[in-house]
């Protein structure tokens, strides 16, 4: 997984990319199709925005979160991500039953 991070109206420090790469550890964990991702990390004012876009087979997926912490910006942002991954995940598993459970059925 590529991780990108870049920083409008603040400079991306290293310990804010460790937490960066720290938590999209996470949503790999669930699902191991994820190629690239590109997160933009900016400040307006008392609002800090963290805003992520993750190429996955079979599309993209995009989020963000606006919070008075940066670090709770991130957390918003992956706990989305998150949610929206397990939900494509369960998309493209397929849930018609198998022929095991049919052949069961024919022996009863």
């Amino acid at each position: 997984m590529q991780i990108d991070v870049t920083g409008h109206h603040v400079d991306v420090t290293e310990p804010m990319r460790a937490y960066v790469d720290e938590k999209f550890q996470r949503l790999e964990r669930h699902f191991d199709h994820v190629t690239d991702v590109h997160v933009v990390l900016s400040v307006e004012k008392l609002r800090h925005t963290a805003e992520a876009t993750i190429q996955i087979s079979g599309g993209k997926l995009f989020a963000d979160n606006t919070e008075e912490n940066m670090y709770a910006a991130i957390d918003g942002l992956t706990d989305k991500l998150d949610r929206q991954i397990k939900k494509h995940k369960e998309k493209i598993t397929d849930h018609h039953r198998s022929e095991g459970a049919e052949t069961k059925k024919q022996a009863l």
